[in-house]
């Protein structure tokens, strides 16, 4: 009895021990805004919603605009319309227009 309990006490501590390997190793994955050609224009259209004035960067906006149209023509026709009603609306109503255009340019899980 008392080698049968022995054995037991021996089986569960060598089962417990295997089960006490190393843990799987977690990998964060990054993903770079370099990639992502609607970064740049998010990033200037989130300082317009926060009140900053339109300056000199709005000579890039075609740029953009074309970096955007190579992997997302839908958007970038969004972008291309949005961006001209910024540029062609009074200062006081630019903010509220940036904020919706981001919320049509926010990133979509597909």
């Amino acid at each position: 009895m008392l080698r049968m309990i022995g054995a037991i006490l021996m089986l569960t501590i060598a089962v417990s021990a295997l089960g006490c390997g190393s843990p799987v190793n977690e990998e964060t994955i990054e993903v770079k805004a370099s990639n992502d050609p609607l970064h740049e224009p998010r990033s200037i259209l989130q300082r317009y919603a926060e009140g900053q004035p339109m300056g000199s960067e709005a000579s890039t906006f075609p740029d953009m605009v074309a970096r955007v149209e190579k992997v997302d023509p839908t958007r970038a026709a969004v972008l291309r319309d949005g961006l001209a009603e910024i540029e062609a609306a009074a200062p006081p109503a630019r903010a509220g227009k940036a904020k919706e255009l981001l919320e049509k340019l926010q990133p979509s899980m597909q």
